[in-house]
C-alpha cells in the first residue's frame, strides 16, 4: 500500500516526491533529537586509596586498636586501584560530606585485594578472619565493631556498583551501619 502512494507522487525536477518527502521526515526527525537535552553527567569523586602493602594486617589491627580505645567502629574498605568502583567509593569518603561521620564514627583502613582473576589476590585471609568466605568483586566493605564483630555480613560484597550509586545513597548506608545495633 504504501509503494503505491509514493508511486503515484508526482516527479518534481525529476526526482519524485517520495525522496522530497524522505528528506523532509529525516530532517524534522533529527531537529527533534537535537532539541532533547542530554542529561547532565554528575561527575565523581575518585581516589587510589589501595596500596600493596605487606602489613594489611597490621594496618587492620592498628584500626581495631583505635576502635577499642575511641568507641568507634572499624570501616575497612577491600577493594583495588585498578577498579573505577573502588576508586568512587574511596573518592567518596576522601570528601569534606563524608569526613564528619567517618571522623565522628569510624576507623577507616583501605586494603588492596589484587585482580580476582589474575590470581594476584592479597589479603583475602583479613576477610575470612571476619567470617567473609569470598570477595567475589571489588570493592567489599566490612564494617566491625570494637570487638571484631561483623555488623553488615549480608551487603559486604555488595558494593561492585558503587560508581552507580549516588554519594547520598552511600552516605546514608554507611550511617546506618554506624549505629546498626547487633
Amino acid at each position: 500500500m504504501g509503494q503505491m502512494i509514493f508511486a503515484a507522487l508526482p516527479t518534481v525536477g525529476g526526482c519524485r516526491m517520495k525522496r522530497v518527502l524522505l528528506i523532509a521526515c529525516a530532517a524534522l526527525a533529527a531537529t527533534a533529537c537535537a532539541s532533547v537535552p542530554a542529561p547532565a553527567m554528575v561527575a565523581k569523586p575518585e581516589a587510589r586509596a589501595f596500596r600493596a602493602s605487606d602489613n594489611a594486617s597490621a594496618a587492620v589491627d592498628a584500626a581495631l586498636a583505635r576502635a577499642r580505645q575511641s568507641g568507634k567502629r572499624v570501616l575497612l574498605v577491600m577493594g583495588a586501584n585498578w577498579c573505577g568502583d573502588s576508586r568512587v567509593l574511596a573518592g567518596w569518603l576522601a570528601t569534606d560530606r563524608f569526613a564528619e561521620l567517618i571522623e565522628g564514627k569510624y576507623e577507616l583502613v583501605f586494603v588492596d585485594i589484587g585482580l580476582p582473576r589474575g590470581g594476584d589476590r592479597p589479603n583475602l585471609d583479613i576477610a575470612r578472619r571476619f567470617g567473609v568466605s569470598e570477595l567475589p568483586g571489588s570493592p567489599n566493605v566490612l564494617v566491625l565493631t570494637r570487638d571484631e564483630v561483623l555488623v553488615n555480613p549480608m551487603t559486604v560484597t555488595g558494593w561492585r556498583n558503587a560508581e552507580s550509586r549516588t554519594g547520598d545513597a552511600i552516605y546514608d548506608e554507611l550511617a546506618l551501619l554506624a549505629d546498626r545495633l547487633l
